[in-house]
């Protein structure tokens, strides 16, 4: 689906955003990509899309170079950026002006979106919110139905019951032959959404893991500070301390996306490390 092997990139090679970068991601999934603001997030996502072009290395979307931007990639990827400009057009005008570009849209599911967002499909789209047009362009990219949708920081001026909408959408859009990639820095947006979490850190992807295979190896738990010694890693909440273990009872506790963020950009090693053993070595 996305393939990116061993790529470099950087606005100069003096300095270099990304090196010896390798990523691969599947379909069938919605992945949450983090990262401290700088990270290189967005960056990444530009490469994925073709908006930039690696110095070296590559990166494939369904098996054409990205940076080429093949009508026949493009046709099948739809991208939304963090900051979206939408035209003086009623829904339907957009529709007629750009819908024929993807050969799978659904007119019918991009109405559907729209009233389960609450959009006015008669408004003009740049008279209405920041957040109105937000959902608006989600819902155009929901229904598409490329087989890759790449979204930057899509909860970004919505509301709580919004992003309630949001979560319940995107869940419902995901197919075995679709791929979705939402990055944000806003780590509980993506809570019970994502089922693969990809973490950029230090100009490396430090992580690209299931959630289910995260919580077979941790264990999320709150404890007492008498135990914080036994803990991998440990923060102090309003809940109490809270604290991620070594999963040696085999039991599955949900995974607290924001507390492992955490653990990971603190330069916590043994958190990571743990997650990066291959699957054979659980057991030794």
């Amino acid at each position: 689906m996305i393939e990116i092997k061993n790529l470099s990139f950087g606005y100069s090679r003096k300095s270099l955003l990304f090196r010896n970068l390798n990523l691969t991601l599947q379909e069938g999934h919605i992945y949450g990509l983090l990262g401290k603001n700088g990270a290189g997030k967005s960056t990444l996502l530009k490469n994925m899309v073709g908006l930039v072009s690696p110095l070296e290395g590559t990166c494939q979307v369904n098996g054409f170079d990205s940076h080429k931007r093949q009508p026949a990639m493009l046709g099948d990827l739809y991208f939304i950026p963090e900051e979206i400009y939408m035209p003086s057009l009623t829904a339907r005008q957009f529709v007629a002006n750009t819908a024929p570009f993807y050969p799978l849209f659904d007119e019918e599911a991009f109405y559907r979106y729209l009233s389960e967002f609450e959009v006015p499909a008669h408004a003009v789209f740049s008279k209405m919110s920041f957040g109105q047009q937000k959902k608006a362009i989600i819902a155009f990219g929901l229904a598409t139905n490329t087989s890759v949708l790449i979204m930057d920081e899509p909860t970004n001026g919505l509301d709580i019951p919004s992003k309630v909408q949001f979560r319940r959408i995107i869940a419902s859009a995901l197919t075995e032959n679709r791929c979705i990639i939402i990055s944000t820095h806003q780590v509980r947006d993506l809570d019970s959404l994502i089922d693969t979490l990809v973490v950029v850190h230090d100009r490396e992807i430090v992580l690209n893991e299931s959630l289910d295979t995260i919580s077979e190896r941790l264990t999320f738990t709150t404890i007492p500070e008498s135990e914080a010694h036994n803990a991998l890693y440990a923060e102090d909440a309003l809940r109490g301390r809270q604290a991620i273990l070594l999963n040696v009872m085999g039991n599955y506790s949900k995974v607290d996306m924001e507390l492992l963020f955490n653990a990971i950009t603190s330069g916590n090693t043994s958190v990571t490390e743990i997650l990066q053993r291959p699957h054979y070595e659980q057991s030794l």
